[in-house]
């Protein structure tokens, strides 16, 4: 979301018309589907709950396509995070409107205690794209309920009920998935759930420990597990990770780190969580995001990709796991647990990767997108870092190269002036991480339309350069 203000005044697009067409209720008093974009506004203040601390984008959105969405006044804007990180396959894709359209007319709820078979297919469909022995797999809404999900699992499963996350780290607002998020502040909420640990997030542009000039991860990695072992109780359950920190700021641990990692939580009878929300499902030009590492985590968690923008999500673990649960009385029943018309969509986007190579395509297309950032780089001296991978790409600006110092009000001028100019990017809103760009665009997205939104970026860090945004 942007951090601009709403408009104050928006020329009007449509008047509101006389009467409801045939066979539809009269419209309620102060709603605004037809009226101009200051009713609009004007209705959204009086109504809407603010739910984060930033103003929201200052557009009314009437559609979305592909990769762009329009507004009221019919300017399209290039969607450079795929909605909230999300819509994979762009918005309205074929197969998703496929889906949706026959699932809703056919089957689309049922008691939490029914299966049916888009809710097996899916599960299958998940497990056969996993390495082993993950494949069981229970099917929920959000990403912040499958982590709430796993880590109970975790508990269960191991009798601890300490969760050990990174200090950049975001896996939700609920109960236990607020509770492993350090990267949120927490400030007059009350306590959180007891016995959260967080540990330095490896970040190779900003490291605490270094070794003739190189980040020194595995000392960082020793370091941390000692000061996890002086706090910990003895009740040690999980760690939750993304393999990549995406609202921590795009950061991604170096190779072999979470192969280190897991072998610190095996040695403390701890399961390995790992959290692909925005990593999952061919985006990194994996199709999962720890492939690289070697690593098969004891749970995996999925939620943002799995929908293309519909909520959808999954906790996957093994049999051993599962079976140690169920024996214990795990319960985790929420309305729409196995959702019918929730599983047919995520069947959907299984099916479509798998049929066009997609991870393939994320790859080709994120070293497109890396090249371009980083002869922006070579041009922009604000830019201080390039990271990322795949289509999941993030530069970070600096006031100065030298001493990177993270460049805040530049970062939201940069996000400003790109959505004037038609581009849409996400800037890390939260402590320490103000100056990074997110971009995660749908895998749909053409070489031009990569290019089109690379120019507008440059014209961007040009024009909130030129009025002095960086000081």
């Amino acid at each position: 979301m942007s951090t601009t203000s709403e408009p104050t005044t928006t020329p009007a697009t449509a008047t509101a018309p006389a009467t409801a067409p045939t066979g539809t209720p009269a419209p309620f008093p102060g709603v605004s589907s037809r009226t101009g974009a200051e009713e609009f506004w004007a209705t959204a203040r009086r109504h809407l709950i603010r739910y984060s601390g930033s103003d929201f984008t200052p557009a009314v959105i009437e559609r979305a396509a592909g990769s762009e969405v329009f507004d009221s006044d019919g300017r399209a804007i290039l969607d450079f995070t795929s909605g909230q990180m999300s819509a994979l396959l762009g918005h309205s894709h074929p197969a998703v409107v496929e889906a949706v359209t026959r699932s809703i007319a056919t089957l689309d709820h049922l008691s939490s205690w029914m299966l049916s078979r888009p809710v097996v297919d899916l599960a299958a469909a998940l497990s056969a794209t996993l390495p082993d022995p993950l494949d069981k797999v229970l099917l929920l809404s959000t990403g912040g309920e499958s982590n709430e999900a796993a880590i109970r699992m975790a508990k269960l499963h191991t009798g601890g009920h300490e969760i050990v996350a990174f200090d950049q780290s975001y896996h939700g607002v609920t109960h236990a998935s607020g509770a492993a998020t350090f990267s949120v502040s927490r400030t007059g909420y009350g306590p959180v759930a007891p016995g959260n640990i967080a540990i330095p997030t490896p970040n190779a542009y900003r490291p605490l420990l270094t070794r003739d000039g190189e980040h020194d991860w595995r000392a960082e990695l020793d370091h941390a597990f000692t000061m996890v072992d002086r706090q910990s109780v003895g009740s040690l359950a999980a760690f939750i990770a993304e393999p990549i920190l995406s609202t921590g700021g795009v950061i991604e641990p170096p190779p072999g780190y979470f192969a280190a990692l897991k072998r610190k939580c095996e040695e403390r009878g701890m399961l390995l969580i790992l959290d692909e929300a925005q990593t999952g499902l061919c985006r990194t030009g994996d199709w999962y995001a720890f492939q690289r590492d070697g690593v098969v985590p004891d749970i995996l968690t999925l939620s943002k990709t799995l929908g293309a923008g519909l909520p959808v999500s999954a906790v996957i673990t093994n049999e051993e796991v599962e079976r140690r649960c169920h024996d214990r009385g795990y319960y985790f029943v929420t309305t729409h647990v196995s959702d019918p018309l929730a599983a047919a969509v995520g069947l959907a986007v299984v099916t479509a990767l798998a049929e066009n190579d997609f991870d393939r395509v994320a790859r080709d297309r994120g070293e497109r997108l890396r090249r371009g950032l980083l002869e922006l780089r070579s041009r922009h001296e604000h830019i201080g870092d390039v990271r990322g991978r795949g289509l999941l790409q993030g530069i970070e600006l600096v006031t100065d190269r030298a001493d990177k110092h993270p460049a805040e009000r530049l970062g939201a001028a940069v996000t400003a002036a790109c959505f004037d100019l038609g581009l849409h990017l996400n800037i890390v809103q939260f402590p320490g991480s103000g100056s990074v760009l997110r971009m995660a665009p749908p895998l749909t997205i053409t070489d031009a339309e990569l290019d089109r939104g690379l120019d507008i970026l440059d014209q961007a860090l040009t024009t909130a350069a030129r009025r002095g945004a960086a000081t």
